[in-house]
């Protein structure tokens, strides 16, 4: 999954969320140097890939873009996924999208000096385009598309997987919500699990 999924999956800590967001450039057993909550977001985050690479549901939706974009092909799965969840939220969270993802960039402000240096130097850029917002769109999304592609230095060519999207979007919304049910119940025993005798 990518940012919103795993912000949102985080039982509403900030720092189980910051540790969840960042977990991605955490390697190894360096995770023990952060605090517990911290810690609990960073494992969690691992659970959650795992569980997602593994699913049924999810391969469906990979194997569809599998010929043409080979092993980027579940990044542009886990980008697609998060805006069904942007397009979709009021189905899944109370807290208006707007409000969510701007309570969350003060979190990353406030924990700053938590965060890798890779994420230091997104988080403006981040929160000047307002990536988590975007992504409800076809055109936000198309952005981040983009932006991924440039990453790769153009060989992924992810640019393009928007008209996927558009072709099939029904079936990746359909897929999307039929993973996302099991990953919500997944998480929410897996941070019980992590978290029993931990204090923020």
């Amino acid at each position: 999954m990518n940012y919103l999924a795993h912000i949102y999956l985080s039982g509403g800590n900030d720092l189980v969320t910051i540790g969840n967001f960042m977990a991605d450039g955490i390697k190894g057993k360096t995770y023990t140097t952060y605090p517990p909550a911290v810690q609990t977001g960073i494992l969690l985050h691992r659970h959650i890939d795992t569980f997602t690479d593994a699913h049924p549901t999810v391969r469906q939706s990979t194997k569809r873009l599998h010929e043409k974009y080979g092993h980027y092909a579940g990044v542009i799965v886990d980008i697609l996924y998060d805006h069904f969840l942007a397009k979709n939220w009021k189905h899944y969270c109370d807290t208006p999208l707007e409000l969510y993802v701007a309570t969350f960039y003060k979190a990353l402000e406030t924990h700053y000096t938590l965060l890798p240096k890779r994420i230091q130097h997104m988080m403006p850029f981040m929160i000047a385009d307002n990536w988590l917002l975007s992504y409800a769109s076809i055109e936000g999304i198309t952005k981040v598309l983009e932006g991924v592609n440039r990453r790769t230095k153009y060989r992924s060519g992810m640019d393009k997987a928007v008209h996927e999207l558009e072709t099939h979007y029904k079936a990746f919304e359909s897929e999307f919500t039929q993973f996302f049910e099991a990953l919500s119940h997944f998480s929410e025993q897996k941070l019980v699990e992590l978290t029993p005798n931990e204090t923020p």
